[in-house]
């Protein structure tokens, strides 16, 4: 069930795909610092850190016995600047969202050789001068935190061609070519019948491509996700009948909430194709959302069809979604995957936020979503 299943019998790119990614490649990508509100960049600078000062402790000791007692005193400096820096940073940055990249550059530096410049006078006079050691600790602040500005700079410009992937392989796979012959049919069988209805698929399925060919930059909200979910499945049910049944537990959904687009609509289409196309009987997919402290957690089920009955995918859909999670929310996002008690569940946990940072660089915002009967 672990991804779309005509990602494999996809033709390859058409001419407009070819175009999209060389205009992609070619299109300068916004350049953003480090998060500091967010767990994997702490851990990062935890680690760089601790491994600047492991090598200053080995090349300030003379001998072995003397490595534990200088990677203490250099701890003792370091460890207490590095966690004031970064107290500081995370609480102005909002501002270092706002401002060019340049500014943000030179209000880290200059927070970092503040915080040095005070902790070293501070320890001159409480122990009192061991000679005029300021020089070489901003020197070295300097240098240790341009390596990790740079570093985490680099690892955005690599990961950025991975975004720009998840959207083409979005663009190729997640509105799949069964899914859109089998809603046309739908269509067709409702023109006569049901003309008004009809008008509706075709308006779903419309608001459904928008969604697609929008910026993948930017953050959705969970609002708008859940509203093409329902699009989707309204799609769906008119396929499938008294065969798809949908349990929605959003009551407790803060819609404000952010997070990639297009998370929610190919896990429903990996349910309803391997969870209840499969089956003549009746199915039901469960979609609980809800907040949890600073987190948004969401979880979704399906039932799994007897063992003759099951298609096979082929992980791309959810590696897809794992990947742009991991590169919106780096460690602080979180998705499981198991079969349990007769059903395939997934459960995505991201952290709360009401802000999309990557807005100040133009990639829009989320865009407005028709709910299923409006006109």
């Amino acid at each position: 069930m672990n991804g779309g299943p005509s990602i494999g019998e996809n033709p390859g790119p058409t001419a407009g795909t070819a175009a999209a990614r060389s205009a992609a490649r070619s299109a300068p990508d916004p350049v953003y610092l480090p998060d500091f509100r967010n767990l994997g960049v702490v851990l990062r600078i935890l680690l760089g850190v601790n491994a600047a000062s492991l090598v200053a402790a080995v090349l300030k000791a003379q001998t072995l016995a003397t490595m534990g007692e200088a990677l203490i005193e250099v701890s003792a400096l370091v460890q207490p600047v590095m966690f004031i820096t970064l107290l500081i940073l995370a609480g102005v940055q909002p501002l270092l969202d706002r401002i060019r990249h340049e500014f943000g550059v030179a209000i880290v530096l200059l927070t970092a050789m503040g915080v040095t410049t005070a902790f070293d006078l501070l320890g001159a006079a409480l122990l009192g001068p061991a000679g005029n050691t300021l020089p070489l600790h901003l020197f070295c602040t300097i240098i240790t935190v341009g390596t990790l500005l740079a570093w985490f700079d680099l690892r955005s410009r690599a990961l950025s061609p991975a975004l720009v992937e998840a959207r083409l392989q979005a663009l190729q796979a997640r509105i799949q070519p069964h899914f859109l012959f089998n809603s046309l049919n739908a269509v067709l069988s409702l023109i006569r019948a049901d003309p008004r209805r009809a008008e509706q698929v075709l308006e779903d399925l419309a608001d459904l491509f928008r969604a697609l060919m929008a910026d993948s930059r930017a953050l959705s909200t969970f609002a708008s996700e859940v509203g093409l979910a329902r699009q989707y499945l309204a799609i769906e049910s008119i396929r499938l009948g008294d065969r798809l049944r949908v349990d929605w537990d959003i009551d407790q959904m803060p819609g404000e909430a952010r997070l990639p687009t297009l998370i929610l609509q190919p896990l429903l289409e990996n349910a309803v194709y391997h969870g209840i196309e499969p089956s003549m009987a009746t199915g039901t997919v469960v979609i609980r959302i809800f907040r949890a402290g600073n987190e948004v957690h969401v979880l979704l089920s399906n039932p799994v069809p007897a063992g003759g009955e099951r298609r096979q995918g082929n992980h791309i859909a959810v590696d897809n979604i794992r990947e742009r999670l991991q590169l919106f929310f780096d460690a602080e996002a979180r998705m499981r995957i198991r079969e349990h008690e007769g059903r395939y569940e997934v459960a995505i946990r991201v952290p709360y936020t009401d802000t999309d940072r990557r807005a100040k660089a133009g990639a829009g915002s989320p865009l407005p979503v028709r709910q299923p009967g409006d006109r």
